[in-house]
């Protein structure tokens, strides 16, 4: 089974080499890999080409944004399975994707699988906070859940059904693909008890105070768009529900 591994970067070269590295230590050797830059100006480009042996696909172009960019990796995949794996975060093993291969093999009828993942220190590579998932029921996207996004692995066949990141949401684009896939089509999707990823903090979502209203604003656009009630409640339970990761 091959699995199209999407990397999205710009201007990331403080930790794009550690990113690699995890890749190249997955003990899985059918992977797709793909490498979607924005057009960076420091060393990012070096770095890849550096790294080229490991990289089935790269292009560096000016894009919308993350998740304009992780389209672009969407439709160059060929892989059964696509996953992404941010330029600034690893692999927390070296048998993460092997992980997910046998499990999507072992269980053909699903559509998507998720995992574990730890917030560490962008340095220091301590953990800060833990997000331990769960195997959902349809009830919990009534009550804010979602999956960790970075483990999230789909069969590329649902991006080709049920569409790729929405534009219009910025950092919550992958919330509301979540909505529209586990809510709104109710794929069948998993819990894969693994520690898949180390996840640094400091994402664009969690910076000012601005960008956190715009969050909150677009969490609650995402689940209207999607028919879930009471989307004011549910974005509430979404944010509190992360008080638990500490």
């Amino acid at each position: 089974m091959k699995i199209s591994l999407i990397t999205v970067v710009y201007n990331g070269d403080t930790f794009l080499q550690e990113c690699f590295n995890s890749v190249r230590a997955q003990t899985y050797a059918d992977i797709e890999y793909i490498v979607i830059d924005g057009g960076s100006t420091d060393r990012t480009l070096e770095i890849i080409q550096e790294n080229r042996s490991i990289i089935d696909y790269f292009v560096s172009e000016k894009d919308k944004g993350l998740y304009d960019a992780l389209n672009k990796g969407i439709g160059k995949a060929t892989g059964e399975v696509v996953g992404i794996l941010n330029a600034d975060d690893l692999f927390a093993g070296t048998d993460v994707l092997a992980a997910v291969a046998k499990t999507f093999i072992n269980r053909p009828e699903i559509n998507g699988l998720y995992g574990d993942l730890n917030y560490i220190h962008p340095t220091a590579h301590h953990i800060i906070r833990t997000w331990k998932s769960k195997q959902h029921v349809y009830a919990d996207l009534k009550k804010g859940w979602m999956p960790a996004h970075p483990t999230l692995y789909l069969k590329r066949s649902l991006f080709e059904k049920n569409g790729d990141y929405s534009l219009d949401l910025g950092t919550v684009a992958d919330y509301e693909l979540v909505l529209r896939y586990f809510y709104t089509h109710k794929i069948e999707a998993i819990h894969m008890p693994v520690l898949m990823v180390n996840m640094r903090t400091g994402g664009v979502s969690n910076g000012s105070l601005i960008s956190r209203i715009a969050a909150f604003v677009n969490d609650y656009k995402a689940l209207k768009r999607n028919g879930v009630s009471y989307p004011l409640y549910v974005v509430i339970r979404k944010k509190l529900s992360k008080l638990r990761q500490f």
